[in-house]
């Protein structure tokens, strides 16, 4: 395992990502802990902290500026109850591929104030019954839930499930109960199935979007690269065709 450490932070890969966002890369390092954020100075919108080994999304200082939080294919059991105070203008996070169970457990996303885009697929909570309407009720600002947009219908829903504190203990009883089969629905069994893309797919999809040749095209690539989705129809070149893949160093 890493440690990470400030050093860690200021030697991994910090650079300006496809949507022009300052973009700091830590995946990949075996990190169990997440700490020592403090010595990015609050200089990124977004950290990708994928493919490591966090248990635990806490410890983070006040980061004002951080708006994309990557953190998929990790151990996350639990988070901070309080972690809106911290990351308060945190717009997309993404936590697919981890080991939150329990519908009780994504209540602390409740604190973060303007979060419009998440993901929990790949996690098992998303077997729970009214998984999809529960986190609806909970994160009130929710644009977009597991890549799939969320609709007025589906708030009604919510509410309407959700009438009291009294029904919202309920159904989190329910959820710590009993085991969801994965045909108890027609919308989970149709639901896409998201594979978070390879470093060369990320490579591919960062090149197609500088030979794009229109705004549409460019935005469902943008979209599709910040959150974690291999779009349709990719292809991924051979590397040694040294295509021009636009991660260059960043320029201060």
């Amino acid at each position: 395992m890493v440690k990470l450490t400030a050093d860690l932070i200021w030697n991994s890969p910090h650079f300006f990502n496809a949507i022009k966002e300052r973009e700091l890369e830590l995946r990949g390092n075996k990190i169990p802990v997440i700490e020592n954020l403090g010595a990015t100075e609050d200089q990124f919108d977004t950290i990708d902290l994928s493919d490591n080994e966090i248990v635990k999304l806490e410890n983070f200082p006040l980061l004002n500026r951080l708006g994309t939080l990557i953190v998929n294919n990790n151990r996350i059991t639990r988070i901070n109850p309080n972690i809106g105070e911290f990351l308060p203008k945190l717009h997309t996070l993404v936590l697919t591929n981890n080991r939150l169970v329990n519908l009780v457990e994504i209540d602390p996303l409740a604190s973060i104030p303007k979060l419009q885009y998440l993901s929990l697929l790949d996690n098992n909570i998303t077997k729970k019954p009214n998984y999809r309407l529960y986190v609806i009720h909970k994160l009130k600002s929710l644009r977009v839930l597991d890549f799939i947009k969320v609709k007025a219908k589906e708030r009604a829903e919510a509410a309407a499930l959700f009438t009291s504190k009294e029904a919202e203990e309920e159904v989190k009883k329910v959820s710590q109960e009993v085991v969801q089969k994965v045909s108890d629905t027609t919308e989970d069994a149709e639901a896409p199935k998201v594979v978070a893309p390879t470093q060369e797919q990320i490579l591919a999809i960062k090149a197609a979007i500088v030979n794009s040749q229109t705004i549409e095209e460019i935005a469902r690539l943008e979209q599709a690269l910040k959150f974690g989705q291999v779009p349709a129809g990719l292809v991924v070149p051979d590397p040694a065709s040294g295509v021009n893949d636009g991660s260059g160093p960043m320029e201060e």
